[in-house]
């Protein structure tokens, strides 16, 4: 009962986010990130430009951010 409770859906546990080196063009970080949310991490590069290219490079900051924090 407790299993039902504490892991709904039956997934397994989601592991913590981590930079993926081996699958990364610069840090890893949109690799990681896409592992992480089970997206094709280059639908999340392509979401990151965009995000550059739209937000004035603000979104730069935020990868260089995750990038020196995680891992």
């Amino acid at each position: 009962m407790s299993d039902i409770i504490g892991n709904p859906g039956g997934k397994p546990p989601r592991a913590g986010f981590r930079l993926d080196k081996r699958d990364g063009k610069v840090f890893g970080v949109c690799a990681g990130i896409g592992n992480y949310f089970g997206v094709d991490p280059m639908l999340v590069r392509i979401g990151f430009v965009l995000a550059t290219l739209l937000g004035f490079g603000s979104p730069v900051l935020i990868y260089l951010a995750i990038a020196l924090i995680a891992d």
